[in-house]
């Protein structure tokens, strides 16, 4: 009983080399994602998926070494949280250094007119913008007048003509604003044989 005790909580490494590992796996996660580019982050096809998804396994040991007790599963998993709690603190607020590490929007159509440069530059392929569209509602890129890929590798569209929804509402409000000016005209016709 003792030896599972022992085997469960006994840290098999110094506790500084418990908590450098993984500070130093994650800044290099941070660096290499974004040397990568925004397209790592936003999941586009199964390749992109299977680098995300075996990313993580490819690090494990790399954060927990040859220990793998519970206190030091802890002690890494305790540590990205503050690595990464310190780094969101000191990205918050200063933009500089958010677009450093994050990096900027990337406009991929503007004005209506597809950007092939900016694709190739994010590599993103036009069947995978056209899919990012249709997702958003849009039945294709001539519907779109202005696309971003986000820092985070989400896709922004903007339509060039209102979308539905805009459209029942300007309706909306364009009966309302009719409807005021008939109740407005009624009270005035109301309102004038008492004062006559």
């Amino acid at each position: 009983m003792d030896k599972l005790w022992s085997d469960m909580f006994y840290l098999g490494l110094p506790v500084l080399e418990k908590i450098l590992r993984p500070v130093i796996v994650y800044l290099f996660l941070v660096i290499g994602l974004r040397v990568a580019g925004k397209r790592e982050l936003a999941q586009l096809n199964p390749l992109d998926l299977v680098v995300l998804l075996t990313l993580s396994n490819t690090v494990q040991n790399a954060i927990i070494g040859e220990d793998n007790s519970v206190t030091g599963g802890l002690v890494g998993a305790a540590t990205l949280l503050a690595i990464n709690y310190a780094v969101v603190r000191l990205v918050y607020g200063r933009q500089k250094v958010e677009q450093l590490i994050e990096g900027a929007p990337d406009a991929l159509i503007e004005n209506g007119q597809v950007r092939m440069d900016r694709l190739q530059t994010e590599l993103v392929t036009l069947s995978e913008l056209e899919a990012a569209a249709h997702k958003q509602g849009f039945d294709s890129l001539e519907q779109v007048e202005r696309a971003v890929l986000e820092p985070g590798g989400t896709f922004a569209f903007v339509g060039r003509e209102p979308t539905i929804e805009a459209r029942h509402r300007q309706e909306v409000m364009a009966r309302l604003d009719q409807i005021a000016g008939e109740l407005a005209a009624l009270r005035a016709a109301q309102a004038a044989p008492r004062t006559g």
